[in-house]
């Protein structure tokens, strides 16, 4: 759709550990699958490993699975794979076990500068009624058998390596014991102005085999009086908090949404406020969109919007989109398209090729306006 390279850089095949190059090999052999009977004995073979890491404690190893994928397909192939192995109910006694989830928050904060600074301290100081909301519109599966985590979870406290120490401590006891998950609670700095931060409100269920966290996941009545009630217990003074929930999820699938729902609602407040601004001093604006190396981006690399008018000689304004490991190029790419057309943004154009992080003449992140785009360049016109 967009014609746009990819700017990441994977590890090279060789680089893996010898545990981490076969589960590598296992997910290439699945994908190249002739037959279904064949990919599903390969990728029992990746759950099988999968459960083994998270057994044995070996939250490291289970990072450098992820981390040393050669590619983004056995990547995403990978993700898929433990967060099947997640979904399930852990340490199942008497027919019982815990269904661990997590549910993303897009919390949507502005502050002025002429506040001081300000915090959200991390900490959920009434989890019981966000409980009682979740029970009432069965937002976790149905369950009615459920906990949550007193705290405001960041990304780090439910990620791979985190993962065999939250399932170790969530294991039912002889008697049975069921208390709310434990993590460490993540405060919200507030930075001057607009910005979209991710966190995670965390939990388990007492579940059954065959239990299913997403059987009513088309339902949303519960979202709104949940955001409700939690942006209830984040008011600070100075600045206004508006918590975007999605979803209940498995916690390696509710990180990997959460990611892109962060980033989505990003690339929303910029366009607003950046084609508030063009429209109202120069008219309408023209985008572009190009690939570009970046050091500092996940995978040495990301899709950049520009949004410019050639009346207006200031540099463009622009935003740096990141490119998760587990996200393929097009639909990131389609994401922003979609969003641009949403805006009634009527020139779009992407560009061919990869291009530099830094403007060699200011030194500044390059962004391209029409006018400075490189002859050699092909441009698409969406």
């Amino acid at each position: 759709m967009s014609g746009l390279p990819d700017p990441r850089t994977f590890p090279d095949a060789d680089a893996a550990t010898a545990g981490a190059a076969r589960i590598h090999a296992l997910a290439r052999a699945s994908l190249g699958a002739h037959a279904q009977g064949e990919a599903h004995a390969l990728d029992a073979e990746i759950d099988e490993e999968f459960g083994r890491l998270v057994a044995a404690g070996a939250g490291d190893a289970l990072a450098e699975v992820l981390d040393m994928a050669p590619s983004v397909t056995i990547h995403r192939h990978l993700r898929r794979a433990l967060a099947r192995c997640l979904a399930a109910p852990i340490g199942v006694q008497g027919g019982l076990g815990v269904a661990l989830f997590a549910i993303p928050i897009v919390l949507v904060t502005a502050r002025a500068g002429s506040q001081a600074p300000a915090r959200l301290p991390g900490v959920l100081h009434d989890a019981a009624r966000l409980a009682a909301t979740l029970r009432e519109h069965g937002a976790i599966g149905g369950s009615q058998a459920f906990s949550l985590a007193n705290a405001l979870v960041g990304t780090a406290g439910i990620d791979v390596r985190a993962l065999p120490d939250i399932v170790a401590a969530s294991r039912l006891g002889a008697a049975d014991a069921f208390a709310p998950v434990v993590l460490p609670k993540a405060p919200v700095d507030l930075p001057e102005g607009e910005a979209a931060q991710l966190r995670f409100v965390v939990g388990g269920a007492l579940a059954g085999q065959g239990f299913e966290l997403g059987r009513d996941g088309a339902s949303t009545a519960w979202m709104r009086p949940f955001a409700h009630a939690l942006g209830g217990q984040l008011t600070v003074p100075g600045a206004s908090v508006l918590a975007i929930p999605r979803a209940a999820q498995c916690l390696p699938a509710a990180l990997m949404s959460g990611r892109a729902a962060q980033r989505d609602v990003s690339a929303q407040l910029f366009a607003s406020n950046a084609l508030r601004q063009l429209r109202a001093s120069v008219g309408e604006p023209i985008a572009v969109i190009g690939a570009h190396r970046a050091a500092d981006a996940p995978g040495g690399g990301e899709l950049r919007l520009s949004l410019s008018s050639p009346l207006d000689p200031r540099e463009a304004l622009g935003f740096c989109c990141p490119l998760y490991p587990w996200e393929r190029v097009v639909d990131v790419a389609a994401m922003l398209i979609d969003l641009l057309r949403d805006c009634r943004v009527a020139d779009v154009r992407t560009l061919a090729g990869l291009h530099a992080d830094r403007d060699p003449l200011t030194g500044g992140r390059l962004l391209f306006k029409p006018e400075t785009i490189p002859p050699a360049v092909d441009v698409t016109i969406h």
